[in-house]
């Protein structure tokens, strides 16, 4: 296998799948497919694998901010950041929204300050695709310079300064490494993709049509909760500068109101599995599932044999490394992909 899939940065995000890649690939591999639709793309890793591999790859997230990041990396396959560009970014002041929201929850007033620029001076560079790339790159750099690279925490976080230099770096010293990794990211593989923000249900697969599609939603957990809002509010927030978000300012960390999903909850995940299977009933079907999610293998297997005549299941034992304390890091799983052609 080759490792351009290394050149994409790696975000510090909830179920990534970047770990498992070599194995996802070793799977895929041998199927037969030229077009293939990434349904919760997430951070982008298993795109950007499909990429890699000469597909054309349609990526799709019901939040901003995945979406953002597969119009940088995925969708755009050229633009990159030039010094004019930086230049471009530091022009004007801007508005100071960022700073007078989150002084004394997140960052410094500074990094807060630099922020509230680079949100205003984006569309100086008057190109989407650069738009979504620096964007992306400024969420990497919030999520590096945020201690467990959650939103829920907030106000004095030394008790988690273990001397990275991450949390050492401003976070215009961040952005400016990382547009340099985001840039090296940036490739073509002679194909047009294209990046949709939406619920699943609603992907247009008549118009855009996948001959593979992968699944990897928010399962319901065993435990704690699968919502992505309440760990990531800040960086869905940031994405689209707020616009269109009720912010929960009684909150102590300024959450954003929450977004529904019928596959986080116990009453509508099964109904919706069914409903997914049969959308995509005409396309080869890979779903990636986890152990500790609900519902059960036996159930989801059983669901996919109702659309499609044969079913395989691959497995791995993995162990995700999300978050810092003790309990997160012997989270270990048995991890699926569930193939239905």
């Amino acid at each position: 296998m080759h490792e351009d899939y290394k050149r994409l940065p790696q975000l510090r995000f909830m179920g990534n799948k970047y770990r498992l890649l070599p194995w996802i690939h070793s799977v895929l591999k041998p199927l037969e497919f030229n077009t293939v639709l990434d349904a919760f793309s997430g951070s982008s890793s298993v795109s950007y694998l499909f990429k890699t591999m000469g597909k054309r790859v349609f990526s799709n997230d019901f939040l901003h901010f995945p979406y953002t990041i597969a119009r940088g990396v995925i969708e755009n396959s050229s633009s990159r950041i030039t010094g004019g560009d930086r230049l471009l970014l530091l022009k004007n002041p801007g508005d100071d929204f960022i700073e007078r929201t989150f002084t004394g929850i997140f960052y410094t007033p500074e990094d807060l300050r630099f922020l509230d620029r680079i949100c205003h001076n984006l569309k100086a560079l008057n190109n989407p695709s650069k738009e979504a790339l620096v964007m992306s790159a400024v969420l990497r750099s919030c999520v590096k310079k945020q201690p467990r690279g959650v939103f829920t925490i907030s106000g004095d976080l030394s008790r988690y300064d273990d001397g990275r230099r991450d949390l050492r770096l401003s976070l215009e010293e961040h952005l400016w490494e990382q547009i340099d990794l985001y840039n090296e990211a940036v490739f073509s593989n002679g194909r047009r993709h294209k990046a949709f923000q939406g619920t699943v249900f609603d992907f247009p697969k008549d118009r855009y049509k996948a001959d593979l599609v992968y699944l990897d939603p928010p399962y319901v957990p065993r435990s704690d909760d699968n919502c992505y809002i309440k760990r990531y509010h800040f960086l869905e927030g940031l994405s689209k500068y707020w616009k269109d978000e009720e912010i929960l300012y009684e909150t102590k960390v300024r959450k954003i109101a929450k977004k529904y999903t019928p596959f986080s909850y116990r009453k509508s995940a099964v109904d919706s599995f069914d409903r997914l299977f049969r959308q995509f009933r005409k396309s080869t079907l890979v779903l990636s599932y986890s152990s500790n999610g609900y519902p059960d293998l036996e159930v989801l297997t059983e669901l996919m044999s109702r659309y499609k005549k044969s079913i395989r299941v691959e497995q791995k034992e993995h162990r995700y490394h999300f978050g810092t304390h003790s309990r997160v890091q012997r989270s270990k799983v048995n991890e699926f992909l569930i193939i239905g052609e």
